[in-house]
């Protein structure tokens, strides 16, 4: 059955799928990064599960893989197909494409950022199904995000587009590991919520769930730290939706796994900000940790169509 490579590389383990060309889910597979090894024990890990899945793929399909794709953490220039940086795995300008094409025997690869592959599948075939134009904005560690645009998502001009949790939402703020002062993520990505809530409860264990649920039970700390992160995620939000006019606004990661407790007030908070700009439907994401597999999956399907490796964009 003819069918592709869809591999999602994560700071500590890996999601893997083969998918048909249709895209039937024919396989599914974990593995750990073996991160604690070091960066080149996580490139040879990931080339090895990669063998692994096409030797699965040959035995239990009758025949190799026609493509595949990978999803990975950090700076990715897709056209030359290099993961040139990652602080997750200790990367710096890796081959991963010629690498992985190399070990699957000539396979064409296709190489995209998580984030910008995990936005890819939400815009096709999650909660952005339909919509010519979608803006994905994933809340977690930091903030990042994936611009959709026909059925593709735009990289830039150098591996950067969608970046929106570097925009600058309170100039002369927090100071952001990029060097600036005030970046979005600093406020309004899980790990700026749950640093709030950890500070403000005395429990270093405590996090953004934590705060969420005490947002519900009324409790006026965890309410203010809420509003603060809603307040700066709409800020930055309407700065995006004023350049790009998206017709969807899909929001995933840890924080939007909150619920109403987040779309409700965020909803409001952008229409109060919006003058002349048509808001956007602002709807969670619904694919949840497989968008990134998934995503890897558009990638691979995409190069049978398009054996021209320049012409995939993530």
């Amino acid at each position: 059955m003819r069918h592709v490579i869809a591999l999602d590389v994560g700071g500590t383990g890996m999601k893997a799928a083969l998918i048909a060309a249709d895209g039937t889910l024919l396989h599914r597979a974990r593995r750990a990064t073996g991160r604690e090894h070091g960066p080149d024990a996580v490139v040879e890990t990931i080339l090895g599960f990669a063998a692994d899945l096409a030797a699965y793929g040959v035995e239990y399909l009758g025949e190799p893989a026609s493509a595949a794709g990978v999803a990975v953490p950090g700076i990715v220039d897709d056209r030359l197909g290099t993961a040139v940086y990652s602080a997750n795995l200790g990367w710096r300008d890796v081959p991963l494409r010629d690498l992985l094409s190399r070990r699957l025997a000539g396979v064409p690869v296709a190489l995209g950022h998580d984030v910008r592959t995990g936005g890819l599948a939400e815009g096709r075939i999650g909660a952005g199904r339909g919509a010519d134009r979608f803006l994905f904005v994933a809340l977690g560690t930091g903030i990042a995000g994936a611009i959709g645009i026909e059925g593709r998502v735009e990289a830039g001009a150098h591996g950067f587009a969608g970046e929106i949790g570097h925009i600058v939402v309170r100039p002369g703020g927090a100071v952001c590991p990029c060097g600036r002062r005030g970046c979005l993520e600093r406020y309004a990505s899980a790990a700026a919520v749950s640093e709030s809530w950890a500070a403000a409860t005395g429990d270093p264990a405590a996090d953004a769930a934590d705060c969420a649920r005490a947002v519900l039970s009324g409790d006026p700390n965890a309410v203010r730290i809420w509003r603060t992160a809603v307040d700066a995620l709409a800020d930055g939000l309407v700065t995006a939706l004023t350049l790009l006019d998206p017709r969807t606004l899909i929001v995933g990661g840890g924080l939007a796994e909150a619920g109403e407790t987040l779309f409700t007030p965020l909803r409001e908070a952008v229409a109060a900000r919006v003058t002349f700009e048509k808001p956007p439907s602002i709807l969670p994401a619904a694919l949840g940790e497989n968008a990134g597999c998934l995503g890897a999956g558009l990638l691979a399907r995409d190069l049978i169509a398009t054996p021209d490796l320049t012409e995939v964009t993530t």
